[in-house]
């Protein structure tokens, strides 16, 4: 167990359903929520949610600002920086456009292969690597530093399309209530769904194996689902994580 007084430093980006603060502005969320259950069933209490931008989550772990971020993909790079609990959701990518601009976009290859389009990215997101192994040229992918300032890129016409997690994009736009922007998710063809896992500080190896113990009994069982449910996930979407 850990000692009483045992605090927790949680960073996470406003990205809904993932993360996003409620009418009252308070922080909540699938992954919030998922990290709040764990806390309860480790009998941690002192828990501090921090808000930050994507490119601060894994700085931020090597620097001690926090110990621990709501969900990332842990891919082989992100690895070498950070631990990774088992994973707790698995989603395509998806590209965020006006609904003029749907026909015709199906993926990033159609991005790549229409020669004058943007392609907004996140700074430091892993769909920015997918852009330009799949053959967007560079000069072609702007990047921004939050979520909200890519999709009003897109609304404004100042890029074509965002990507980012399918979820994401259906989450904005039902929070928002959007009707002139579309989701096109990107087929497996072009890059399997991918596996999202909260991160750890290197020295938060106990942290991490305590926090993985109550996800390998809670994930999969008719409350996770229920919880999953209240954000929007489907059955099909939580057949996949188990």
């Amino acid at each position: 167990m850990f000692s009483e007084g045992f605090r927790v430093k949680v960073a996470y980006l406003i990205e809904p359903p993932f993360n996003y603060l409620d009418n009252t502005g308070a922080v909540t969320g699938c992954d919030i929520a998922l990290a709040r259950y764990v806390f309860n069933q480790l009998c941690i209490s002192n828990v501090e949610f921090i808000e930050t931008e994507f490119a601060e989550l894994l700085p931020g772990l090597a620097r001690g600002d926090w110990q621990m971020t709501t969900g990332l993909f842990a891919s082989r790079e992100r690895k070498q920086r950070a631990l990774f609990s088992r994973p707790i959701w698995v989603l395509p990518d998806g590209l965020l456009v006006r609904a003029e601009d749907a026909t015709g976009i199906t993926g990033y290859l159609s991005v790549a292969t229409a020669g004058d389009l943007k392609l907004a990215v996140i700074r430091d997101q892993l769909q920015h690597e997918t852009a330009l192994e799949l053959g967007v040229p560079p000069e072609q992918i702007p990047e921004f530093e939050t979520y909200a300032d890519a999709a009003r890129a897109v609304q404004d016409g100042h890029v074509t399309a965002f990507a980012s997690v399918c979820r994401a994009h259906e989450g904005f736009l039902q929070e928002r209530c959007v009707r002139d922007l579309e989701v096109v998710e990107v087929p497996p063809c072009e890059k399997p769904p991918g596996f999202g896992c909260f991160g750890f500080a290197r020295t938060a190896t106990d942290l991490r194996d305590r926090v993985n113990q109550v996800l390998n009994q809670f994930i999969g069982g008719s409350e996770h689902r229920q919880l999953m449910r209240e954000f929007g996930f489907s059955g099909d979407e939580i057949k996949r994580l188990v």
